[in-house]
């Protein structure tokens, strides 16, 4: 009985922090009714976890409870504490968990949502929500009729060295194609993100967001060559080197010095001086050929 009671205190809390992300995210508006079968319904669940969550959130000051009406968003709803679990940390937690674990071949090639609820204690409905990331970025994708599959992955730092070698070949030969156009709108958003990193913010961005960031610098400036089998060929490259990536971030003092590089790139893109844009790059992608030596342990650190 303790552990049912256990288990169903978990889902309420994780109910819980989906409706207090929904608030907080302006989807669930002030004022706004909500009924235990209503959520029960869209969530997939029962109503008594519901009523746990509800009242939960009253407590908290982000619902309100009117008598024979039933509870409503609160008109101006506290901000939730710092510690407090959310959805979003639960789902996240199982994606790098999950990431961790089919680098060192920890999960079949092929998986079920069943699987994936016994083995992160995950609800049906954040299972759904982590599938759908992980089928966007392109590791994972569904299969006909049952289950989901794994893509092809890195495992390797010498395979990661690898497709650094390749893109030193092709990124700096894209800078050179005739009408080459880099996109200023995108570049300025880029010098931003770049400039936020020099300014200390490396320190309070996720894993995913400086993947992300050096993922769409790389793009862009490949785009601006028109030329569509050089940005498929990175794109490619980029998806199967996402897990790896993501064990480099744990070393962050890097991203300084590759920050400084994106900015002197774009500039001397936006100046014309491409020839000099395409040494800078090639330059720039040796230097992080040269980073991985430093940091193999990290990309090859085994969970058993």
């Amino acid at each position: 009985m303790d552990a049912v009671v256990r288990r169903r205190g978990a889902v309420s809390d994780k109910l819980a922090a989906r409706i207090r992300d929904e608030i907080h995210s302006g989807s669930l508006r002030p004022s706004t009714h909500l009924t235990a079968q209503g959520l029960a319904d869209r969530f997939g669940v029962s109503r008594s976890p519901i009523g746990e969550a509800l009242k939960s959130l009253a407590a908290e000051g982000v619902l309100t409870h009117e008598a024979n009406k039933g509870y409503f968003v609160a008109s101006d709803p506290p901000a939730p504490p710092a510690d407090l679990p959310t959805l979003h940390s639960a789902i996240e937690a199982a994606y790098f968990s999950l990431a961790e674990d089919r680098l060192e071949s920890r999960v079949p090639d092929v998986i079920t949502v069943a699987y994936l609820k016994e083995r992160y204690d995950l609800s049906a409905t954040e299972v759904q929500t982590l599938c759908a990331r992980i089928v966007k970025e392109g590791w994972l994708e569904r299969r006909t009729g049952y289950g989901y599959e794994f893509t092809d992955m890195l495992n390797s730092a010498d395979a990661l060295a690898q497709t650094y070698r390749f893109r030193m070949a092709m990124e700096p030969a894209a800078l050179l194609e005739p009408g080459y156009n880099l996109d200023q709108a995108a570049a300025a958003e880029c010098r931003v993100v770049e400039e936020h990193i020099l300014a200390g913010g490396v320190d309070s961005m996720s894993i995913e967001e400086l993947y992300d960031r050096g993922v769409k610098f790389h793009e862009l400036i490949v785009s601006g060559s028109q030329n569509p089998f050089y940005l498929d060929a990175l794109r490619r490259i980029n998806s199967i080197r996402r897990l790896l990536a993501y064990r480099s971030s744990a070393t962050r003092e890097r991203y300084y010095g590759q920050a400084k590089e994106h900015i002197e790139i774009l500039d001397l893109l936006l100046a014309g001086r491409n020839d000099e844009a395409s040494w800078k790059l090639r330059s720039h992608l040796g230097h992080v050929i040269h980073n991985l030596a430093s940091i193999r342990p990290v990309l090859e650190r085994s969970g058993k």
